[in-house]
């Protein structure tokens, strides 16, 4: 017996199986939870990133801001570090997954189907790209690309 079982079957009593059962459906739903949040997280950021950009590139045509090179250096700095914190925050929501599903592959040693390890299987554990491509992969490109934009709007601004 690992960590995950504080107690075995015969220590517990009669109520094993379907306690065990009922923890890993509030589990798997509290993975299900974590993903609905980083997905609003994913949001949140590339509003806020497509919204500076837009400001940035507004910046061009209004005369107000001509000679106001500062506030647009400032603005692509400010960009930059928006990219930072979303490349952390995406990075941090794999890991918690990443360790959310390995958690749901040891209860299911324990009941009769282990869907969740099996289907990893299938899709040949996020190794094969032609099985599957982790759309984390993906995720994390996104705040590199707005943040080279902003680096180079940034350089821009500078000349």
């Amino acid at each position: 017996m690992n960590d995950l079982f504080a107690k075995n079957e015969k220590d517990y009593g009669d109520d094993y199986k379907e306690h065990l059962f009922e923890q890993y459906k509030l589990y798997v739903e509290s993975v299900e939870k974590t993903s609905d949040r980083r997905q609003q997280a994913n949001n949140y950021f590339l509003t806020i990133n497509t919204a500076l950009i837009s400001l940035i590139g507004l910046s061009f045509q209004i005369k107000i801001f001509e000679n106001l090179a500062g506030i647009k250096l400032v603005l692509a700095l400010v960009g930059i570090v928006i990219c930072i914190v979303f490349w952390y925050l995406i990075r941090s929501y794999k890991q918690l997954n990443t360790g959310k599903f390995a958690v749901i592959h040891e209860i299911e040693k324990h009941l009769p189907l282990a869907l969740y390890k099996y289907e990893w299987e299938v899709l040949g554990e996020g190794r094969d790209n032609k099985k599957y491509y982790p759309f984390s992969h993906i995720e994390l490109l996104i705040p590199w690309v707005f943040g080279i934009i902003y680096a180079l709007l940034g350089l821009y601004f500078l000349w």
